[in-house]
């Protein structure tokens, strides 16, 4: 489902990061939760376009490595790097079945990438992968869907997304439609929104430890653009939550 979906949105889905809620809110909260990255070494999992790898690189990563199971989008990401050479490299793979690499890397980051397992012992298997491409250590840093947000909060369409459950139910947790709201064509999105004790308990199965969740927020830049009442809503009903833990 996840492979699919993806390939058909191709390189449309850089615009995900101009709407207000990436821009001021998933990108800053994200970048800021995983620090300084001068000097280390970052695995970029379901890398997307590379939004975050080339972002990585040019904060001072030494090697960023961007793994995506879509074909399509490790194209679009490769096609970013001819246009603007960074030195980041694209694979893909699929996260469940990630082969041995070639090195152990500092830092490996999950951007709504946990949340497509299809159960919860495929989740483990994706975390015991990610444990093994890490160093002694190594910080593993999540970003996904909140795990229990509530669909009957005020609209997100003001920051430039729909979320809404689709009524199905996984073994992780419901099933949910994300729908970029984008001009000219909307793009949406479905997956799974895996509940709490789901990712802790699938980490700890795998040797992860130091588990802290990371509320999102919003920028200094996103409250001069739109002033503090505008984002509300989107503080007391955040639909993303960030997780950080060590390996």
């Amino acid at each position: 489902m996840s492979v699919q979906q993806y390939d058909e949105i191709g390189e449309a889905f850089e615009g995900f990061k101009s709407l207000p809620l990436m821009r001021y809110g998933e990108v800053p909260s994200f970048l800021g939760m995983v620090g300084d990255v001068s000097g280390k070494s970052v695995l970029d999992l379901a890398c997307g376009t590379g939004f975050y790898s080339r972002e990585f690189k040019r904060r001072g990563a030494t090697d960023v490595l961007g793994v995506d199971i879509s074909v399509e989008m490790i194209a679009a990401a490769r096609a970013s790097e001819q246009r603007d050479p960074l030195g980041v490299r694209y694979e893909v793979g699929d996260v469940a079945e990630l082969p041995p690499l070639d090195r152990r890397f500092d830092i490996s980051v999950g951007v709504q990438c946990l949340n497509y397992a299809e159960d919860i012992a495929a989740m483990e298997h994706m975390c015991r992968n990610i444990h093994r491409s890490l160093v002694p250590g190594g910080e593993f840093f999540v970003l996904a869907q909140k795990p229990d947000y509530r669909f009957d909060c005020p609209s997100l369409d003001t920051y430039g997304f729909r979320c809404e459950p689709t009524g199905e139910e996984a073994e992780t947790g419901p099933q949910v439609r994300v729908t970029a709201l984008l001009d000219p064509r909307p793009i949406s999105i479905v997956a799974n929104a895996p509940r709490r004790e789901v990712y802790e308990q699938c980490l700890r199965a795998t040797g992860f430890g130091a588990l802290e969740w990371v509320p999102l927020q919003v920028s200094d830049a996103g409250i001069r653009e739109f002033g503090e009442d505008f984002w509300a809503d989107l503080l007391t009903h955040p639909p993303l939550e960030m997780l950080r833990c060590r390996a």
